[in-house]
């Protein structure tokens, strides 16, 4: 696993450099580059979990993989999504680099893993792992959705013109997708708080033992509860979305990632 591990983070920086140039030294063929090496990269990430589950499963509950995961749930949907909308392969060149962090250090820290133990709480904590991922991962994509558009939104009303014709997404195709993995990435993150708990229980015999990762991840999802109903039943406009999509996931990356790392 970690072989591939380590040839989709490899591609995962030549997508960032790729795309990067692509923005800075306008070039369609590089950004179109830097999508296809993105794609690259998570078919290998791809590759690794797939080896990882051929034999002994390796831990899914642990941070380095639990971020990695979150990587390679957030470039499928981000891939999906510029199959659609063209000029959203500008968000490669935002996504790539978290790519590579994440999965090189999940590189890294994978060789001193061992085995799960077979006992009943591994499907809860697989299962609370693979959708508390896919929600992190769906929930980034919302945040960086939402600050290019705050971004974009700004030069429109500064009426700056892009130079040496870089385009940027549209308002309207960074909206919807800001609007979808909000939508979709509650959903994951609700079913892993739930299959959380029921991990907590299988393991220790109650639904909540009030550490500070379950605190703060429930406090993250309370929040999360509030921006989807303005968004969905309040018909919240598209940068007060942008706004709250990019403080909710800040908030959401110091609630899972931070207190996991202080902890």
């Amino acid at each position: 696993m970690a072989t591939w591990l380590q040839i989709g983070s490899a591609l995962y920086l030549a997508a960032a450099l790729a795309a990067a140039a692509g923005v800075l030294w306008p070039s369609n063929r590089l950004r179109i580059l830097g999508t296809w090496l993105l794609g690259f990269g998570t078919a290998a990430h791809t590759a690794a979990f797939g080896v990882m589950h051929a034999g002994d499963p390796l831990p899914l509950a642990d941070l380095a993989t639990a971020v990695s995961m979150a990587v390679l749930l957030a470039n499928l949907f981000l891939l999906v999504s510029v199959l659609r909308f063209r000029r959203l392969a500008g968000l490669v060149a935002l996504l790539a680099p978290l790519a590579f962090v994440g999965t090189f250090l999940s590189a890294l820290t994978l060789p001193d893993r061992g085995p799960d133990a077979a006992d009943a709480a591994v499907l809860w904590s697989h299962s609370h792992v693979l959708l508390g991922s896919a929600g992190l991962a769906l929930l980034a994509v919302a945040g960086l959705a939402g600050g290019l558009l705050l971004v974009e939104d700004r030069r429109l009303k500064a009426k700056r013109p892009l130079r040496g014709g870089v385009r940027l997404p549209s308002i309207e195709a960074l909206d919807r997708i800001n609007t979808a993995a909000l939508g979709l990435g509650f959903l994951c993150l609700t079913v892993g708080v739930v299959t959380g708990a029921l991990w907590v229980h299988a393991r220790e015999g109650v639904y909540y033992t009030g550490s500070p990762h379950e605190l703060w991840t429930t406090v993250a999802w309370s929040i999360y509860l509030v921006l989807v109903l303005a968004r969905f039943l309040l018909h919240q406009d598209a940068r007060e979305a942008a706004l709250s999509a990019v403080a909710g996931f800040a908030f959401l990356v110091f609630a899972v990632v931070g207190v996991g790392v202080a902890t």
